[in-house]
């Protein structure tokens, strides 16, 4: 689910007016440690799912059972739906930790978020083939690419959306926890069409956001505020991509003909 964590919240120190130049340049700096830290993030998550399911690690979070048909089927073991269900409890910890935690407990449970995340997502490598995993990373990546940086430039001001996307976003979950007890295409179709476009929606709502936060207090938190911020807006962007790309493989990717 996406992230957006309020740093209005955050304790801020009692700060002086800043020229529109200086905010400018800083915000500029700011944003590019937002996406450094979010495609470290990815790249940690790449490597761990790809340790997963192609070395002994795998036999440790999936089990494979030969289906009648000939065909393998991969389930999770106790460890793997572990795994699963994980990054929420990081989520949580990290949302509710917002002023608590200090800018080092922050980053290492962003890097230990991520690489649970990777090991989350190793299924994927085993259910679709690996060209059709990367073509849809790379079209994901594009469209993240043009809302985020249209989220950045545009002046329509996106924030009347954002309750209609929270609104949605909370639709998806409902319907998603729904559809494991229907089990209806129907279903998973719309489910899956609304969720693309809800996150298309969210990477150009957070990119706004993260800016007009940046601009409204900035130098008002300190280094060690400013660094959390960025990790905390680094981890909305990541999930907002990691989301994207998982609806868009229902579109896009092909699955192995050896699993089920």
């Amino acid at each position: 689910m996406a992230f957006s964590p309020d740093f209005r919240t955050m304790s801020r120190p009692a700060g002086t007016g800043v020229g529109a130049g200086v905010i400018d340049q800083g915000l500029r700096a700011y944003m590019l440690r937002v996406y450094n830290w979010m495609a470290s993030g990815l790249v940690l998550t790449g490597l761990v799912a790809y340790l997963v399911a192609n070395t002994s690690l795998r036999g440790a979070f999936f089990a494979e059972m030969l289906m009648p048909n000939g065909g393998v089927a991969v389930r999770p073991t106790g460890l793997g739906m572990l795994a699963m269900f994980a990054p929420l409890g990081f989520v949580l910890v990290m949302s509710l930790g917002v002023n608590r935690l200090s800018r080092q407990a922050v980053q290492m449970l962003f890097w230990a978020f991520c690489a649970v995340m990777g090991a989350s997502l190793s299924s994927i490598l085993l259910t679709f083939t690996g060209v059709s995993v990367v073509r849809v990373f790379f079209v994901t990546a594009g469209t993240f690419s043009a809302m985020s940086i249209w989220g950045y430039v545009t002046r329509t001001d996106l924030t009347r959306f954002g309750s209609f996307l929270i609104m949605g976003l909370f639709g998806l979950v409902i319907a998603g926890v729904v559809n494991l007890f229907l089990h209806s295409p129907m279903v998973y179709m719309l489910y899956s069409v609304v969720g693309v476009f809800i996150f298309i929606g969210l990477t150009a709502f957070d990119t706004q956001r993260i800016k007009m936060t940046y601009q409204q207090f900035a130098y008002y938190d300190g280094p060690d505020g400013a660094a959390k911020r960025a990790v905390y807006d680094a981890l909305s962007l990541y999930l907002n991509f990691i989301n994207l790309f998982q609806f868009l493989l229902q579109f896009m990717g092909v699955r192995n003909n050896q699993n089920n």
